[in-house]
Formats: C-alpha cells, structure tokens, sequence
C-alpha cells in the first residue's frame, strides 16, 4: 500500500529510537501495564509517533485492565486494518494509514463500549496532545 509518509527502514531508524522502531516498524510490543497511556486520564488527542497523523480522541479512551491503552473508535479513516495470523491466533493488526507504523490490534470483545470494539494500542506507537485547559480567573 502507498502512504502520505513514505521514507526508506534508514530514515526511520534515524528518526525513531530502537525500542519505538521496534514496535512502529517491526510489528513488536511494548510490555503490558509498562507504558506511558495505560492509565492516564488526560483529555487530548492521540496522534502517531511516527508521523503525527491525529488516531484517537481522550473520549474514546477506557480502561479495560489489558496493559495497554483501550479505546472503542478511532477518528474516521485514520487506521488500516490487516488480518494478522502470527503467534497463533487469528487477530486484526491495525497500523496508521498515513505511514502504515503498527499501532497494536483490535479485538471484537466490546467490553460495553459504544462500538464493541476493544482498540488495543502500544502507548510507545503514541503521542498524546493535551486539550486546552480553560483559563479559570
């Protein structure tokens, strides 16, 4: 598939640390319960590590005990989803559709969320942009 992103293994080797080229290039993951979104609450907006593309909105964000941020929607037309058939499951890698970087997969499991779907993202394949706070006087 063509990207907007398109830069060669070099570029981002260069660009990306060893353990976010691992996860963002290489398919891997991060530790469960280890990473830097698991548990924030922090209203916001959650882009792409690797190419600042927007992908999730704090509202869609829930805590769903699996160790890695959850959320139930991303925003519209920002993921690719492959059939992923490694480690002997049958699940749903989603990768950023702007540069194809692996995010993590997503699970049809609901967990009472709005869509029935669980979005199980590597906090290392993110970038949260806190909301404005509103000035209080």
């Amino acid at each position: 598939m063509a990207y907007n992103v398109d830069k060669t293994d070099e570029q981002w080797r260069a660009e990306l640390s060893k353990e976010e080229y691992d996860v963002l290039r290489r398919a891997g993951t991060e530790r469960a319960f280890k990473g830097e979104y698991t548990d924030t609450e922090t209203k916001g907006v959650y882009s792409c590590k690797a190419c600042d593309a927007k992908l999730f909105e704090s509202d869609t964000k829930f805590h769903s005990g699996c160790g890695w941020p959850s959320f139930y929607q991303p925003i519209t037309d920002t993921i690719e989803y492959i059939e992923d058939t490694t480690m002997g499951m049958k699940r749903v890698e989603v990768r950023c559709a702007n540069c194809g970087s692996h995010l993590g997969h997503v699970f049809p499991d609901g967990h009472g969320t709005p869509t029935g779907d669980r979005y199980c993202i590597n906090s290392i394949s993110l970038t949260l942009e806190p909301a404005d706070t509103p000035a209080t006087s």
